[in-house]
């Protein structure tokens, strides 16, 4: 059999969601990408003794508050709102919905907050996506979810929005096993409201803790057993939340 050389076939990668949202800001009112914030000494590995600590907490109470401004590289939560703020003013952020695929619904008495998927394009999503692995592969060596992968969104909550009690994943879906939110605003003070409310699995009537949208601000916990809910805004509140799962590709919630 003869087999014919064509050549290499090209074909271009598409233009991320982030960049077509850039052209239209730039355009329209002058702001730009951050791209050169400080990564001269890139993601430090994750330290063994907190990794330690957070599989603790995970396993004694089921959710923990963390503050990782200081485990991030300088700037980065900065240019990762300024990342957030270029695709809502852009309009280039979708209405969230409730499930997957054809039951995916959109209801606004239960949420309205409006998101992005990070794709990890640009600088500071990679750099995230490196930190965001180092701890994936270190919740999986102490606690044995068999986490095979995460995902993530950008999330903009406009004065007035929320979302109702809930939790992000069923039991025995074996998809959505531990949940992240990082929170990415500046200068957020009670009065602003925003905060997420967490429940306790056994008792959903009385709040276990409630905890303020603050840049650097990060809450974990157990997808499956943690209820939460986030109380109306009163101004632009922006936040990425990302999910370590166990399936090798999506699956219905």
């Amino acid at each position: 059999m003869e087999f014919q050389n064509r050549g290499a076939v090209i074909i271009p990668m598409p233009e991320t969601l982030l960049a077509r949202a850039d052209g239209i800001i730039n355009s329209a009112v002058g702001d730009a990408l951050v791209t050169g914030f400080d990564l001269s000494e890139k993601v430090h590995p994750v330290d063994e003794q907190w990794l330690d600590e957070l599989a603790k907490g995970l396993a004694e109470q089921a959710w923990l508050s963390l503050d990782l401004s200081a485990r991030l590289p300088a700037g980065l939560l900065a240019a990762l709102r300024n990342e957030v703020t270029i695709l809502h003013k852009s309009e280039a952020m979708s209405r969230a919905g409730i499930g997957r695929g054809a039951d995916l619904v959109k209801d606004s008495s239960v949420r309205r907050d409006k998101i992005a998927w990070l794709e990890g394009f640009s600088e500071p999503q990679a750099c995230l996506f490196s930190f965001l692995d180092q701890l994936r592969k270190g919740l999986n060596q102490r606690l044995f979810l068999g986490l095979k992968r995460f995902e993530a969104h950008y999330a903009t909550y406009q004065s007035g929005d929320f979302y109702r009690r809930h939790v992000d994943s069923f039991r025995g879906r074996a998809s959505r096993m531990i949940s992240l939110v990082l929170y990415l605003n500046e200068d957020w003070g009670l009065e602003d409201g925003g905060e997420l409310q967490l429940f306790s699995s056994g008792n959903e009537c009385s709040p276990a803790g409630l905890v303020r949208p603050e840049a650097g601000r990060a809450v974990l916990f157990l997808s499956e057993e943690v209820p939460h809910e986030v109380l109306p805004a009163n101004r632009t509140r922006y936040s990425i939340a990302c999910w370590f799962r166990q399936d090798e590709v999506p699956l219905p919630l």
